[in-house]
């Protein structure tokens, strides 16, 4: 019961520290006021920050399991191929949604899918750290088992 609440307690900082980010990443880019007109629908700006926001999100479970996981499934020779994959995926991420935020002109709302970039940007770096510390851990490992005994 304990472990339950504990769990419950993280994934709602979590979230809570994650929207957190996406408001200041949307005031940094000085589109954090909502429109006036709301659009509904999907619109290619939207289209294009979901996308972004996958490879995102793709890229931090990648990264995840890269770190959890250094060696890889065959071997101590596929451990930094995850590692490269999360730093790839969140590169690619953190650029695009920073380029849907530089393009967009309105806050949420507008149909130009700010928040999805701003999500984008925040995902991806989160996707890019993870990876750069997979990445140091198997080089680490990887030179320890390579010496000589």
């Amino acid at each position: 019961m304990k472990r339950v609440f504990a769990w419950t307690i993280a994934a709602v900082a979590a979230a809570a520290l994650f929207g957190a980010l996406i408001y200041v990443v949307l005031v940094t880019a000085h589109l954090s006021q909502p429109a006036a007109t709301t659009v509904h629908g999907l619109t290619p700006r939207r289209l294009w920050a979901t996308s972004v926001v996958m490879l995102a999100l793709v890229g931090v479970i990648i990264g995840g399991l890269a770190l959890a996981r250094p060696a890889g499934r065959f071997g101590a020779a596929s451990g930094p191929i995850g590692a490269i994959i999360a730093l790839a995926a969140g590169c690619i991420a953190a650029l695009n949604g920073g380029l849907n935020l530089a393009v967009a002109n309105g806050g949420p709302g507008t149909g130009n899918g700010v928040v999805g970039g701003a999500a984008a940007v925040v995902l991806g770096l989160i996707a890019l750290t993870l990876g750069g510390i997979a990445l140091a851990r198997s080089r680490r490992t990887g030179l320890a088992t390579r010496r000589p005994a």
